[in-house]
């Protein structure tokens, strides 16, 4: 595989990527990023006749050789078999899958709470673990995780979707500190808002909201210069440390 190099940083010039929830809208502006740049693409997502269509789409569009496999995050017990019949593994693997929601049925109801966290870090951890074991082993290869900054500090508004994903935060960090000592790089992206399928509907501040294509090129950027965490925009960070910082005794009476 032909290696190029920027600066102190080296990287696979060719790279082979695997998106996890392809169907997605930001894991189609990603594989779009990814293969208008030359890398391969391995899509995978519970609906196979999606994901055959990207597959087909991108082969053509792009010159790129680009796979599907069916692939469905709650399905745990078969994560590491569906891997290991992947025949040529990825250079480079892409977490997009989550699950918004509905919070306040969540609330009262189990079920939807169960599919929130499992969605959003169980499925998370259950292929993330076989992929890093793999990774360890050949020390190479990079694994950016799609987080948000909901998991930040829990609000009212959305506090299951959040300590899930601070759950998958503070996962992905643990890996990081884990895999640097093998070569491989971990990335946590915390997006913010994002115009989305998941999102559609929803009153989002423009500001601090931003396009799937905008968050596929930050990522590519970022994954290139090996950053460990990012925001997407950076008026989420100094938003994020103010939250974080509001004392509990303040913060526990406001409705966020």
């Amino acid at each position: 595989m032909e290696i190029s190099t920027i600066g102190p940083v080296s990287y696979y010039k060719t790279m082979t990527v695997l998106l996890l929830g392809a169907t997605s809208n930001m894991a189609v502006a990603l594989a779009r990023h990814y293969a208008s740049n030359g890398h391969n693409l391995q899509l995978a997502a519970r609906s196979s006749k999606e994901i055959e269509i990207l597959k087909n789409d991108f082969s053509i569009r792009y010159g790129i050789t680009a796979e599907a496999y069916p692939f469905d995050a709650l399905d745990y017990h078969n994560h590491a078999q569906w891997y290991a019949a992947i025949p040529n593994k990825p250079d480079l693997v892409i977490l997009v899958f989550g699950y918004l929601g509905d919070h306040e049925r969540a609330t009262h109801q189990w079920e939807e709470s169960q599919k929130i966290i499992a969605s959003n870090y169980t499925g998370a951890v259950s292929i993330l673990n076989v992929i890093a074991h793999d990774f360890e082993q050949r020390k190479k290869g990079t694994i950016v995780g799609i987080s948000s900054v909901a998991g930040d500090r829990g609000r009212m508004s959305n506090y299951v979707y959040g300590s899930a994903k601070a759950g998958l935060t503070a996962y992905l960090s643990g890996l990081r500190n884990r895999l640097t000592h093998a070569g491989v790089h971990v990335m946590t992206v915390k997006p913010g808002f994002v115009r989305t399928k998941m999102t559609e509907g929803l009153p989002l501040p423009a500001p601090v909201t931003a396009t799937p294509e905008k968050v596929a090129s930050l990522i590519y950027k970022a994954a290139q210069k090996k950053k460990n965490s990012i925001y997407v925009l950076p008026i989420w960070a100094p938003i994020m440390l103010i939250i974080k910082n509001i004392p509990e005794f303040i913060f526990k009476k406001l409705k966020l």
